[in-house]
């Protein structure tokens, strides 16, 4: 390895379902700091009733943000990378350009794609050859309703690139296909780590779209001439970092041992453990488990569950007539009567409702519950809802591995709603600790510092983040009321 002792400064950039970061890393004598030296927002664009990415704003933002860490870092960055969610991606044509701009999986037009892709490969053939859960907007999906649509975009394309490495490639000029953002799009063969070509071949499209497959943390280069005489950042390497972002966070969870799982919550609150290898088995398939890569060779063997998206929705429902700050609501949450009605966070209610605590309001109606009357209260019933989900799916995790959680990490912005944090200890019956709340930034760094040859495993990053960053701590009450509860929650969700 080279010599850690020496401060060398990494710029990450997250770009999450709200806003885009750029976090400058520290790295010094075994402990890393961290700093957000830009924010934008990542709005959706909507055209002709579509939903897309707005990539050439982004990348302006991007390049502002690599300016500023030009003047913040005089001595030189040692590395950029990119995260994102998963699944999403876009088209490049035979010149290089971009073929449209790219869709957002919150988009309608690939609605009963999945299903109708089933009648090609059936649910069980598809999973044993992917470990993918089914989700309607996965990538194979999406590719599929563009298939089925017959879309002039697949005519003109000549390279599909997801989209952390679609800002790889216009940052630095190449393609290619980091292992854990390529592993969330249902093409992959999770023992092989390769394409699963048949899969294409199933759809009639050539797998020369696809780009190769090329580990974590490798070194696409330097930035191309352009941005980097734009920048001032000549000669900077762009690293693929973990990313996806979940695969990230997760490498950033301050773990020791075997006996824990994690809660990357945000928007999505993604519920699993960290295996060798890939558990595909029909109890993983009829739980609807997924299998996607983590960083260091490891399988993330989790669940998406809907997170705080539900939270998220009933602020912008309410901001239309004034202000609604996170903490005021969160404060009237801890404020409301406990446990008066529950909701199952993944229902079709609450994909994308116009005004999510209307959606809230009709899923309890509709379930024979009372409605929450107040914000505090659709705060809590959202909030004890995603506590019990998250008991629901560590239970099933410890059936289909066999063996115990002990210990939950809460990584993400929600491990700050200390609120979220003490229902789920409750909720489980389980230690949690919370934080850092910038784990998928913490791991985008950590990453780049691994390829820089400063870090020299998964293991060392979680020693260098429990050196960094202190965990909040805690510890199940052991109260019978959330047993009840969780009775009641399981009646709610498991109904026919």
């Amino acid at each position: 390895m080279s010599d850690a002792t020496e401060p060398r400064d990494f710029l990450a950039f997250d770009l999450g379902a709200e806003s885009g970061r750029a976090l400058l890393g520290r790295l010094e004598g075994g402990r890393l700091a961290v700093r957000e030296i830009r924010r934008f927002p990542n709005t959706p664009v909507t055209l002709a009733g579509h939903i897309h990415w707005d990539v050439p704003g982004l990348l302006e933002e991007m390049k502002a943000a690599m300016r500023d860490a030009a003047a913040l870092a005089p001595q030189g960055l040692s590395g950029i990378g990119v995260d994102t969610w998963g699944v999403d991606f876009g088209l490049l044509g035979r010149e290089g350009a971009l073929v449209g701009l790219p869709y957002c999986y919150r988009d309608r037009r690939h609605l009963g794609a999945m299903e109708d892709f089933f009648r090609l490969v059936p649910p069980p053939v598809l999973y044993e050859a992917t470990g993918v859960q089914f989700m309607p907007f996965n990538t194979l999906f999406q590719i599929y309703g563009l298939v089925r649509d017959r879309s002039p975009l697949l005519d003109a394309a000549a390279d599909l690139l997801f989209m952390p490495d679609l800002f790889n490639y216009l940052l630095t000029g190449r393609k290619a296909a980091e292992w854990t953002i390529a592993s969330t799009s249902q093409i992959v063969d999770p023992r092989t780590r390769s394409w699963n070509t048949g899969l294409f071949q199933a759809m009639g499209l050539s797998k020369k779209l696809l780009q190769p497959i090329i580990e974590t943390g490798t070194v696409l280069g330097p930035l191309a001439d352009g941005v980097a005489a734009e920048t001032g950042l000549a000669g900077v390497p762009v690293i693929a970092t973990a990313g996806h972002d979940t695969a990230a966070a997760v490498a950033a969870v301050p773990a020791e041992g075997g006996d824990w799982a994690y809660i990357s919550s945000g928007t999505w609150s993604l519920i699993g453990v960290e295996e060798s290898r890939p558990l595909v088995t029909a109890e993983a398939l009829a739980a609807n488990f997924t299998n996607e890569g983590g960083v260091g060779g490891t399988i993330r063997f989790l669940k998406n569950v809907t997170g705080l998206w539900l939270v998220q929705g009933c602020r912008r429902a309410w901001e239309k007539d004034g202000p609604a700050g996170y903490d005021d609501l969160v404060r009237s949450a801890a404020e409301a009567p406990a446990f008066r009605c529950f909701v199952d966070p993944d229902s079709p209610d609450f994909h994308d409702p116009p005004d999510m605590p209307e959606a809230i309001r009709g899923f309890c109606e509709r379930t024979g519950q009372k409605p929450p009357s107040s914000k505090g209260a659709v705060v809590r019933a959202v909030l004890e809802s995603l506590a019990l989900k998250s008991r629901l799916v560590l239970d099933r995790i410890e059936v289909l591995r066999n063996r115990p959680v002990r210990t939950v990490h809460i990584i993400g912005g929600g491990s700050r709603n200390e609120l979220l944090c003490r229902f789920t200890a409750e909720a489980t019956g389980l230690r949690v600790l919370a934080g850092p709340a910038e784990a998928t930034s913490v791991g985008n760094l950590l990453v780049q510092a691994m390829a820089a040859g400063l870090v020299a495993s998964t293991a060392d990053i979680r020693r260098i983040v429990r050196g960094s960053f202190e965990p909040r701590a805690y510890e199940p009450s052991g109260g019978i009321e959330w047993e009840e509860a969780y009775r009641r929650f399981l009646e709610l969700v498991e109904r026919p």
